[in-house]
């Protein structure tokens, strides 16, 4: 089980975990009662309950870079296409918005 950090103009957002039969993100409790609080995207609003699904969240699968960048990456890095939460956690430290995913080690959260 991998897990990653999500950072919303570098402060802790939630949390995204790669699970057996999914993927699960929750918002950290204390993300959602910072004032100005704002959801990571339309599709994840603001709640303390956990979403669940069992692909990646199209919301996290399209931060992955696409075309020549990610041909660069792979073959950089040796990433297998197909693991896209692999690719998440190594592409997307720092990218092109308010959010960034970080890797977590798994027991940390």
């Amino acid at each position: 089980m991998r897990k990653a950090e999500i950072l919303m103009q570098g402060q802790r957002a939630g949390v995204l975990e790669e699970r057996d039969r999914g993927y699960a993100f929750t918002y950290d409790p204390a993300y959602l009662e910072t004032a100005g609080a704002a959801a990571i995207s339309l599709s994840l609003p603001l709640q303390a309950e956990t979403f669940e699904d069992k692909r990646l969240f199209p919301f996290f699968d399209g931060l992955i870079p696409e075309g020549w960048l990610l041909e660069i990456a792979e073959q950089t890095w040796k990433l297998d296409p197909r693991d896209r939460m692999g690719l998440l956690l190594t592409c997307c430290r720092d990218c092109i918005g308010a959010v960034s995913v970080m890797a977590l080690e798994t027991g940390d959260e």
